[in-house]
């Protein structure tokens, strides 16, 4: 899965305009910037009067924050596949017990530990 921290990012440091920006297809020198170039904060453009460009440091901090949170929550996206549905889980419950049930989740919880 390829998560857009760049978008994210960009939306976040703006929560009351979450959709303020867009991207140049021009650089200041006239030249077409291609369109896998556009995406970054070098090329992103306010289209909501009175919407500041946030700095390229605060840009870079809230980039690595989301990163980190994506990958702090690895885990959680490993337990996700690997968990048994809630009604197989339930079917498991009735037919051997609580112990059984915790046994079986415990298998994910520890191929997938918490960091």
């Amino acid at each position: 899965m390829n998560i857009d921290f760049v978008q994210q990012a960009l939306k976040n440091l703006k929560p009351n305009n979450p959709n303020w920006y867009s991207w140049a297809s021009i650089d200041s020198e006239g030249n077409v910037i291609p369109c896998e170039d556009r995406m970054c904060w070098e090329h992103t453009i306010s289209i909501i009067d009175g919407v500041v460009k946030p700095t390229k440091s605060e840009f870079d901090a809230e980039v690595s924050r989301l990163k980190t949170a994506y990958n702090n929550a690895a885990y959680q996206r490993g337990r996700v596949n690997e968990y048994p549905s809630i009604a197989d889980q339930l079917d498991d419950i009735y037919h051997n017990g609580i112990d059984a049930w915790k046994a079986t989740i415990k298998t994910t919880k520890d191929k997938y530990p918490k960091p």
